[in-house]
């Protein structure tokens, strides 16, 4: 059992509060998605009630990670600021049903339990906070974005052909 697992109903209901710093390294599932597993994040989660009475945890993920630019397939930083808010329930049927009363775009609804690890939540968060395809904003001088070579223009291979 991980030091970091809770029971998340009584989390909520008592109102209690965590906060870590894990290296990357630590979190399978975000290394595979990775240039390399340097860095660390910093993570909090709150415990409380979301005002229909349903436990609530807020999280709060940050840091930086290593990624792989597509445009020039060269490594950067990207930061990472993830903040969420995740109703619990009990199980998968009323997750559903709390899903559409509530209607909420800024709330996640997820099954709790007595035995949730709030690691696997962290790196859930920094996963869905990755890009689909990094970029650089700018790509680095001398860094050549794939399939910019320096070709010749059509309309010059045709005027050579005129010729």
């Amino acid at each position: 059992m991980s030091a970091y697992t809770i029971n998340a109903f009584e989390f909520c209901r008592l109102a209690e509060s965590a906060t870590g710093t894990t290296p990357v390294a630590e979190l399978p599932r975000l290394c595979a998605d990775v240039h390399d597993n340097k860095g660390e994040l910093t993570w909090s989660f709150q415990g409380g009630r979301h005002s229909e009475g349903l436990a609530q945890l807020s999280l709060a993920v940050s840091g930086e990670v290593s990624l792989v630019c597509q445009r020039c397939l060269t490594p950067f930083n990207q930061s990472i600021n993830a903040h969420s808010r995740l109703v619990l329930v009990a199980d998968e049927e009323q997750a559903e049903e709390v899903e559409q009363r509530l209607d909420d775009e800024n709330l996640d609804v997820i099954v709790g339990s007595a035995v949730m690890d709030l690691l696997v939540l962290v790196e859930d968060e920094a996963l869905l906070s990755l890009p689909l395809s990094p970029r650089h904003d700018v790509c680095p001088k001398g860094a050549q974005a794939v399939g910019d070579s320096k070709r010749e223009s059509p309309f010059a291979v045709l005027k050579k052909l005129k010729e």
